[in-house]
């Protein structure tokens, strides 16, 4: 059942969603993040010209569970015509709660088709990708952009002005520009400056790295819903604590190894469920155990082990190796 994302940003909660990442919020971590407090997922940046060739591997990246919702399937490409035929067959077959357009991603191989970011250069080009998508589909159509390409064409206002006139229906702003990659802060000025100007929901996006940090966004800018991307690398539980510091509450503990290990335990098998192989969910999980143990005492020797593992049986093995030698130094 369809949900209605424009309701949840109007309600006064400051939703939390969790980034379109490639590589990262494949499913199993959606669903894990949901479980933690994440309001709203997006899917992994999804190419429209893969879509319509109806690319086997490009639409495995639009499947999701039911308890994922509310959803959005997040396309990129630069041929509105292609974006349109895109959005309405993911509509069609998948049923997303709604159609996010990427104009944010900055990786080479995405601006070189003029993708992503890459459309940033020609804000025609932006707005007449957003008719030809919210002519083709029922559901919201939203947008997520940079501030601008470069630091010469910075103008986060104009670029999100241009998004709304053209029909996108709320507005995700990552306060960078697409040369600084991910280097730098993000401006969050911006993110206040486009809340503003703005009649739609505007989310905030750039350096939420803790709960708190959550809350200072928001008391900085005003923004409707916050997105969290990188702060949720082995931090799940991120949203946990975002919702109570936004909500005034006391903050829940960190997990401890013996906590965070369960909770890898937990992705591991929804990832392996979800590929149907567990050597091949392994090997795409060996990242997420790098960030799960990046911070503890001796983590890298354990991630030096992690990184070859095939199986969950190994990588079970390891951990609990780690908790028994752990409390051994501990009772020394």
């Amino acid at each position: 059942m369809r949900h209605n994302v424009l309701e949840l940003l109007g309600a006064g909660t400051t939703p939390l969603y969790l980034a379109p990442q490639a590589g990262v919020s494949e499913s199993p971590f959606r669903r894990l993040c949901r479980g933690f407090g994440a309001d709203v997922v997006v899917s992994e940046f999804v190419s429209a010209e893969g879509i319509r060739r109806h690319d086997r591997r490009t639409h495995g990246y639009l499947r999701f569970h039911e308890d994922e919702r509310p959803i959005g399937v997040q396309i990129f490409g630069a041929d509105p015509a292609v974006m349109g035929e895109a959005a309405a067959l993911v509509e069609e077959v998948y049923a997303p709660d709604f159609l996010d357009i990427n104009f944010g991603c900055p990786v080479k191989k995405v601006v070189s088709r003029n993708g992503g970011s890459g459309c940033l250069r020609d804000l025609h080009l932006v707005q007449a990708i957003i008719r030809s998508v919210s002519a083709a589909v029922a559901v919201p159509v939203t947008v997520k952009i940079r501030s601008g390409w470069s630091e010469e064409l910075r103008n986060p206002v104009e670029i999100a002005q241009r998004c709304q006139d053209a029909g996108a229906r709320a507005l995700t702003l990552h306060a960078r520009t697409r040369t600084q990659m991910y280097s730098g802060t993000a401006r969050w000025d911006e993110i206040a400056a486009v809340v503003e100007a703005l009649e739609i929901p505007v989310i905030g996006n750039g350096d939420v790295w803790t709960g708190m940090d959550a809350r200072r966004m928001w008391d900085h800018t005003g923004c409707a819903g916050i997105m969290i991307a990188r702060g949720s690398h082995g931090a799940p539980w991120i949203f946990r604590e975002a919702r109570a510091a936004l909500d005034g509450s006391a903050m829940p503990a960190q997990p401890d190894p013996a906590e965070k290990f369960q909770i890898v335990r937990e992705h591991a098998r929804l990832a392996i469920a979800w590929e149907q192989d567990e050597g091949k969910a392994m090997l795409e999980f060996r990242k997420h155990l790098g960030w799960y143990t990046k911070g503890l005492p001796n983590g890298r020797f354990l991630r030096q082990e992690l990184f070859a593992v095939e199986s969950l049986e190994q990588a079970e093995a390891l951990l609990d190796g780690y908790l028994e030698d752990q409390l051994a130094v501990a009772a020394a």
